[in-house]
């Protein structure tokens, strides 16, 4: 077939996609079988255009493939075809490089400092879906893993964007004399890169993440981006991950609505992350709705950047990662728990906003009320 042979391209230029989701497992197998999607490939390829996503039966193709006259068109009716939509990372504009370093304003703000006598994250694995994280920074140099390029396979997942190693930092850096410390400092981070340069990638690019992360069994994932359309390739991708064990943390978004955040973060089966600004105030910049779980440090928040340095940055993205770290530090010390208890911890042990005004708002992050509230499980 003559589209299986395009060039290979990243989610810059792919163009208009989709996702096919088969409901019968036979059907699948035989499409795949036949359209030979699991030709081998060389160490110089980057992904091609037509992606397995076996964690959802599913493959991700072109649009112009799904309405050529190649297409097995034996299999409709028998399957879901749903747009593969673009997806970006959730940060503001980036804020300027700094000096001063230590412990972010953040991580003392949800006190993690306080908890390190009993757990600073050790051996849990934290996947962080993003742009790749910079191997060479300092303060991430003892924290990481290999993880997956899943733009270029043979690749390490190395960083060109700068917000996935602002993410990792804000986990698990661990640079005390001469960087910066994160929420957990001796977690491990597997950075998962789905996104390109412009900290955009394709919905498809996210589930074959997701499947990354339950395959190589992470405790909890780290997803600081957001869309406005519900996939239901994705939510299917989210929820089977919920059921293998592993807890996805995502943002809520930086429009400033009110009633309605981003997707992955409104699916019941995610931890939904809104932002907090120094004055303990809802960041202006915040999505927010009943379906916001918790709210974290999210604004000015000082963390790792490329080439060794640091940034100032703000978003529900920064946020996400408080969250992320504080649940390494939790199942460090309960490494048992199943999602839905991570889940119920995280917002029963909440402490209420100082400016609340609504009486059922979600609370803001605290370690150590969390850990606290874990000892009765």
């Amino acid at each position: 077939m003559e589209w299986l042979r395009s060039p290979p391209c990243t989610a810059e230029y792919l163009g208009r996609r989709g996702i096919l989701r088969f409901f019968d497992s036979d059907d699948y197998a035989q499409f795949l079988l036949t359209s030979k999607l699991n030709e081998r490939r060389t160490q110089t390829d980057k992904i091609r255009p037509i992606r397995n996503l076996n964690l959802i039966q599913a493959v991700s193709c072109p649009w112009e493939a799904y309405n050529s006259n190649t297409f097995p068109k034996c299999l409709t009716g028998k399957v879901i075809w749903e747009e593969d939509v673009p997806v970006s990372v959730a940060a503001l504009p980036k804020g300027a490089l700094v000096t001063d370093k230590g412990i972010p304003w953040g991580v003392k703000h949800i006190q993690a400092p306080q908890a390190w006598g009993r757990t600073t994250g050790f051996r849990v694995k934290v996947g962080v879906i993003d742009t790749g994280v910079d191997f060479s920074h300092p303060d991430l140099r003892h924290s990481l893993e290999r993880g997956i390029n899943l733009l270029y396979r043979m690749a390490l997942p190395q960083d060109d964007n700068g917000h996935g190693t602002h993410i990792s930092g804000t986990i698990a850096a661990a640079n005390e004399l001469q960087g910066m410390i994160g929420v957990a400092p001796r977690s491990t981070i597997y950075p998962v890169k789905a996104f390109d340069h412009n900290g955009t990638a394709f919905v498809s690019d996210i589930i074959l993440g997701i499947e990354w992360c339950v395959r190589n069994q992470m405790d909890v994932v780290n997803m600081s981006f957001g869309m406005k359309t519900r996939s239901r390739s994705l939510l299917n991708a989210v929820n089977n991950a919920y059921r293998s064990g592993v807890l996805i943390v995502a943002s809520s978004g930086n429009d400033g609505r009110i009633g309605d955040i981003d997707y992955p973060a409104r699916y019941n089966q995610t931890i939904a992350v809104g932002a907090i600004n120094q004055a303990n105030r809802i960041a202006k910049f915040t999505n927010r709705s009943g379906l916001i779980d918790i709210y974290a440090p999210g604004d000015r928040i000082v963390s790792a950047w490329l080439r060794g340095k640091h940034r100032e940055m703000s978003g529900t993205s920064m946020a996400t990662s408080h969250v992320t770290g504080a649940i390494a530090l939790l199942l460090s010390v309960k490494p048992g728990l199943t999602p839905a208890q991570i889940k119920a911890v995280i917002k029963n042990s909440a402490k209420p906003l100082q400016h609340g005004k609504a009486p059922r708002m979600a609370g803001e992050l605290n370690v150590m009320r969390m850990i606290k509230a874990a000892e009765f499980l």
